[in-house]
């Protein structure tokens, strides 16, 4: 495959245009990750900072940065990189998600740069970034490897890159399907296939294989108690997160 064609699973791209209206409701489809989106962002302003030198205390911390959010939604992710200081382009392969995130960016007085393209496109036509969040995607595109491929080419050397997904095992199933789309009902039915889940160890190899260096992993952990999420070094059964270099 070439880096000009893509990796783009039209069905799964229909999944989350169906559902694009809804980003911004916490209340709504995304309730999930309106629920782990704190967690999440703890980790990566922590992966970026220690990455960069950079220090969180400060007003932009992330100045002079270019970041970019690939599967960006609606910018949920997006804003919080933005409003720290980083030059973020948010891409999406789902049409519907841009004009959701743009129009959200503007009211939030926030200065980002949404498309509607994919990482196959943008590498191609040589973009460079210092960092890729790649969040919650790799489980739904049709070939992973070369959609990491692309991700790996649209760092700079030195540059970094976080991608999260879900763990595919028993408990995956019964937590990411049956309870979320089942029996929580937080998701529509259909909206994980379990067989496209990615153990982490799967996950390493094809970030390996793309030419990164992987450096950290860790899980995202719900406490059904609590009602919180929370980073875990040991528990990657379900959601986990990884980071990884591109070499100088």
């Amino acid at each position: 495959m070439t880096t000009a064609e893509t990796t783009v699973d039209p069905s799964e791209v229909a999944k989350f245009e169906a559902m694009a209206a809804e980003w911004w409701d916490a209340g709504g489809k995304f309730k999930p990750l309106h629920m782990m989106n704190p967690v999440r962002l703890d980790y990566i302003t922590s992966q970026i900072a220690a990455e960069f030198g950079r220090d969180l205390a400060d007003d932009k911390p992330f100045a002079d940065l270019r970041l970019l959010d690939i599967g960006c939604g609606g910018g949920l992710l997006s804003e919080p990189m933005a409003r720290l200081g980083a030059e973020v382009v948010g891409a999406d392969a789902a049409e519907r998600n841009i004009p959701v995130a743009k129009v959200h960016a503007e009211q939030s007085g926030l200065d980002i740069d949404y498309r509607f393209t994919t990482a196959e496109a943008m590498a191609a036509a040589g973009e460079q970034f210092d960092i890729v969040l790649n969040m919650e995607v790799v489980e739904h595109v049709a070939d992973p490897l070369a959609y990491l491929t692309a991700c790996q080419q649209l760092l700079k050397p030195g540059g970094l890159m976080i991608a999260s997904t879900i763990n595919r095992n028993p408990k995956s199933f019964m937590v990411a399907i049956v309870g979320a789309e089942h029996v929580m009902r937080w998701l529509p039915k259909g909206t994980h296939e379990w067989h496209k889940f990615i153990t982490p160890d799967e996950l390493e190899d094809l970030i390996s294989r793309a030419g990164l260096r992987p450096v950290d992993r860790k899980g995202f952990v719900f406490n059904p108690v609590t009602w919180t999420w929370s980073i875990s070094s040991r528990d990657l059964s379900v959601n986990y997160v990884t980071s990884s270099v591109k070499p100088v």
